[in-house]
């Protein structure tokens, strides 16, 4: 019967072997956590004292530098073994000193031992505190971003290799991620046409053969030799019809190994850092500091929320007993997280707060005369929406809202009411657009909404980068005296120079395309003026946040959807097309012109400069006017171009002179939308509907 002495006493048999703390995966101190469960099961609580002593002296082995300490300590743990649960625990203190020669009775004074290696001072120590990490592999170390205690006891495994459940080389399928264990029958290398370094190792297991290839490590021709037994870990690709891995990860076991294995983890590397040494020393920080960390979470919330305490969830999240451990542990990290996260959103607001915001005179009549001045009706969506943003508005604290609703459904126009509303009051609000195209629509939209505002409408300009000196000069001016009510414009509003009257409101399009020191230099001019107000923020976005996201990345803002489109627009449909589809793609953009529909090709570019962005804007029109459409008519619209030739080429694609628009992700679909739909060109009533393909080569 292998009971746990017997289970034991064997891995500490083979542990006495090289002393090197690997009889048993994870080493003895992780091996002390199912040993201490099985003895006290088999043993009962009379014996909890004796297992104890045996599983302090398990945890603390992998601290024992020197192999005469190691002998010393598994010569003690042989002897607690043999005498048995009923011997109790020994005497508290440490392994048992190696034996040495005794000293002369009148022998002189010893000279002082040389001091220790400094012990680490804390979580924030650098990693050289750690025995066995020199200068040189901590400078490894650094290329992972790990440079203290607290940096590698948070290094979380990327996944774990279940050991406990491994497949055999004939129930492989191609796709799918496994570990296996192998023999190496064969190894072979030669050098590709490509001039890389290629080695292959065909593996067996008694149930088949698979070949694994390496590129570009000629040193593992050293490292796997025949007749070794190793784990491979990766994907099955196939070649010829047959199962292979391609550049999986390995490494060397040994049968005893196995048999006391579980879930092992696996880290991100850098070159010269090992998994099984990176796997010892995180075993050892973990082992000493992670009951050291302290809990930001209180017991009583851990309690409530069934979250296990840190120092439980760090152990099990890097060497965890069992996959229900670790989905815990992860639960109760990833819990603390957000939980932090949210505290600072929380304390943002309530900063934001801290200062009054301008409690604006709203008149009712005032509101419903501009509504029916408007060329459209308000969607329910739209007034529900409004009436909040108009409750924030006439509230002494600042507004910090989100206005939320996709491509079309009509944010604009109640951003569009609310300045309206604010100016009307004798002061100012400000819209900031990521891009010069998107400013400017903003601008032609509001000019055209209030051509009908009952009384002197708004006074609105623009300011963006592109502005002339002189004109910039002047709206400088007109903002400061408090003679333009609204300003529309780029980052060109938060320059040095700008200056505010009274700004009261400030409305930010596409905000996730802003940094939080821009958005937070904006509202800072409304605090500039004569009246030292935090201004009302108003942010939107067409992006679609399910509501529980909505409460984690926005926890400061409040929440408005507008959920409905207005009547008779057409539905957005969105698709993704892979590059394989591509000429798919292509073909049903022409069968929709061929019906006198248009179409716009967004080309979004994950960069930050807008000029790359146009670069390649331009060489995708190039090349679908050349090779795609050579027979029809195309336009390109970027934000490199100047003012007067994007209003040229978006005027051009409302009047239906062109058949495809080439654009950069400056474009703001609803407002080309808007243009075509509102009548400012002849176009017949099926051209309205516009057809959208984002293509991009990230797909």
């Amino acid at each position: 019967m292998n009971t746990p002495v017997e289970k034991l006493r064997k891995i500490l048999k083979a542990e006495t072997e090289k002393f090197e703390d690997r009889a048993v995966i994870g080493g003895l101190a992780r091996f002390a956590d199912t040993w201490t469960r099985e003895a006290t099961a088999a043993f009962g609580s009379e014996a909890s004292a004796w297992v104890q002593a045996i599983a302090d002296r398990l945890r603390a082995y992998s601290q024992l530098s020197s192999r005469p300490e190691r002998v010393a300590a598994l010569e003690e743990l042989f002897r607690l073994l043999k005498a048995g649960p009923s011997a109790g625990a020994p005497p508290a203190g440490p392994p048992r000193p190696v034996e040495r020669a005794q000293r002369p009775p009148h022998a002189p004074p010893a000279a002082p031992p040389r001091p220790p290696r400094e012990k680490p001072t804390g979580l924030n120590a650098p990693l050289t505190a750690i025995q066995g990490i020199g200068k040189r592999q901590a400078q490894r170390l650094a290329r992972l971003g790990l440079r203290t205690i607290r940096d590698l006891l948070f290094h979380l495994p990327r996944r774990h290799e279940d050991f406990s459940n491994l497949k055999p080389i004939n129930r492989l399928e191609y796709g799918e991620e496994v570990t296996i264990i192998v023999r190496v029958q064969s190894t072979s290398t030669w050098q590709t046409r490509s001039g890389r370094t290629a080695f292959k190792a065909l593996l067996t297991d008694n149930t088949g053969y698979i070949e694994a290839t390496w590129f570009n490590q000629p040193y593992l021709a050293e490292r796997i030799r025949q007749g070794q037994q190793i784990v491979v870990s990766g994907k099955v690709d196939q070649y010829l019809g047959r199962p292979c891995f391609t550049s999986p990860e390995w490494e060397p076991v040994q049968k005893r190994l196995i048999h006391t294995g579980g879930l092992v983890p696996v880290y991100s590397l850098t070159e010269g850092v090992t998994n099984r040494w990176l796997r010892k020393v995180i075993r050892r920080v973990v082992d000493y500091w992670a009951p050291r960390v302290p809990d930001p979470l209180p017991p009583d919330l851990r309690e409530a929320y069934g979250l296990l305490d840190l120092a439980t969830a760090l152990r099990q999240v890097h060497f965890p007993d069992n996959k229900t451990m670790l989905k815990k542990a992860r639960y109760r990290l990833a819990f603390e997280e957000l939980f932090i996260f949210q505290l600072g959103l929380l304390r943002q607001r309530l900063l934001w707060r801290a200062t009054p915001g301008r409690q604006i005179p709203i008149e009712e009549e005032r509101l419903q005369a501009f509504i029916l001045s408007l060329p459209f009706r308000l969607t329910g969506a739209q007034q529900r929406a409004l009436g909040q943003i108009v409750a924030d508005l006439r509230s002494p604290y600042p507004m910090s809202r989100l206005l939320q609703g996709d491509v079309g459904s009509g944010k604009t126009v109640v951003a569009a009411t609310a300045m309206a509303l604010v100016a009307d009051a004798g002061l100012q609000a400000a819209m900031m657009a990521p891009t010069e195209i998107l400013a400017e629509q903003h601008y032609q939209t509001l000019v055209r909404l209030y051509t009908n505002w009952p009384g002197r409408p708004p006074t609105v300009r623009l300011l963006t980068g592109s502005t002339p000196t002189a004109e910039r000069e002047e709206i400088y001016a007109g903002l400061a005296d408090g003679s333009i009510d609204i300003a529309v414009g780029t980052h060109a509003l938060i320059q040095e120079g700008v200056a505010f009257r009274d700004l009261a409101l400030v409305v930010i399009d596409e905000q996730h395309r802003f940094g939080v020191r821009q958005r937070a230099a904006l509202r800072q001019k409304g605090r500039e003026g004569e009246h030292p107000y935090n201004p009302h923020l108003l942010v939107m976005t067409a992006t679609p946040i399910p509501r529980s996201l909505q409460l984690t990345i926005w926890g400061h803002l409040d929440v408005s959807v507008i959920d409905e489109m207005p009547p008779g627009r057409q539905p957005v449909t969105t698709r993704v097309i892979m590059p394989r589809e591509r000429e798919r793609a292509y073909a049903f953009l022409r069968s929709q012109i061929e019906k006198g529909r248009q179409a716009f090709i967004i080309c979004p570019l994950v960069e930050t400069s807008e000029k790359i962005e146009a670069k390649a804007a331009v060489e995708e029109y190039e090349r679908l006017q050349k090779e795609v459409f050579p027979d029809l008519r195309l336009g390109l619209l970027h934000g490199r171009m100047k003012s007067e030739e994007k209003e040229a080429v978006m005027a051009a694609f409302a009047r239906g002179e062109l058949d495809i628009l080439v654009a950069t992700s400056v474009v703001e679909v609803g407002h080309l939308r808007r243009r075509i739909a509102a009548g400012e060109s002849e176009l017949e009533e099926d051209r309205q509907e516009i057809l959208r393909l984002q293509v991009s080569d990230n797909l």
